[in-house]
């Protein structure tokens, strides 16, 4: 149920869906006679957070702490035996119906899965990610990644796929019942970064160790995200995944399926990101 619920709950709560919700309502109940004075207030407010959700840094500053968690490993890290790549990051309609491999906004973790199977030629590498559709069933990312990775002149005999899942939980059981990871192997694991910590909690909780690769950042490593000019949906979009991560972190560690409330690195709190700069 965990599933269906959290897409629903999600189709309501998305910033821009919630606000025009709000603002509809508000319309609707002005033009009653006794609920006239209270739509109109409320049509008004809906305005208002949309001008603060669209036109200040609330986004940035509320997905910057998620960001900032993990930092990268060094560039001279030993050899992976492999490379976990998170889905998310593929349109598969757009995708089947142009016949041309679409990224989404977090198709970086799609190339930068390319990119490191480039610097370690040996490592295996692997997609996880289905159909996340509630009803019925779409197509999964899965082969799209295939076709994409293969005309990036990667190998497919080094691919692995998994297409099953439909979220970050089910990423790490399923992949790790397919890859059955040995001690001693160290699996890289890509995904954009204000999504790193609850998928770091959710694979620690299924008992498979990987080592956090973000990728796709969307805010600067400091203050001067007060300052940086943005356009509004831009900033709407920031604010959506910001919201939708933190209130992924409380709901899947009051279900069990994290240990912590903000997974971070094991060895203590995230070093400072402005000293990385």
């Amino acid at each position: 149920m965990f599933f269906p619920i959290a897409k629903l709950f999600w189709l309501v709560a998305e910033p821009f869906n919630f606000l025009l919700i709000l603002g509809l309502t508000g319309a609707i109940l002005s033009f009653t006679r006794r609920a006239a004075r209270f739509g109109r207030g409320l049509a008004a407010f809906a305005i208002l957070l949309l001008g603060i959700a669209g036109l200040s840094p609330l986004g940035a500053l509320l997905l910057q702490p998620l960001e900032n968690r993990f930092p990268l490993p060094p560039p001279d890290m030993p050899a992976p035996t492999g490379i976990i790549v998170l889905g998310g990051a593929i349109d598969p309609e757009v995708t089947l119906a142009r016949g041309v491999p679409t990224l989404l906004p977090s198709g970086a973790r799609v190339l930068a899965g390319a990119a490191l199977a480039e610097r370690y030629p040996n490592a295996r590498l692997v997609f996880t990610g289905g159909a996340s559709d509630l009803v019925g069933k779409s197509l999964a990312e899965a082969p799209m990644a295939k076709q994409l990775w293969l005309s990036l002149g990667i190998k497919a005999d080094r691919m692995s796929f998994e297409d099953e899942s439909r979220n970050t939980w089910e990423n790490a059981v399923f992949t790790k019942a397919l890859l059955k990871p040995k001690p001693g192997e160290t699996w890289l694991l890509v995904t954009s970064a204000w999504h790193m910590p609850r998928s770091v909690g959710i694979f620690r909780r299924v008992d498979f160790k990987v080592t956090p690769y973000p990728v796709d950042y969307r805010t600067l490593p400091d203050s001067h995200n007060l300052i940086l000019p943005r356009h509004a949906p831009q900033e709407l979009t920031m604010l959506a995944d910001a919201i939708h991560e933190w209130v992924g972190l409380v709901a899947y560690h009051l279900v069990g399926k994290t240990d912590t409330w903000f997974p971070g690195p094991e060895n203590g709190p995230a070093p400072d990101s402005s000293a990385m700069r």
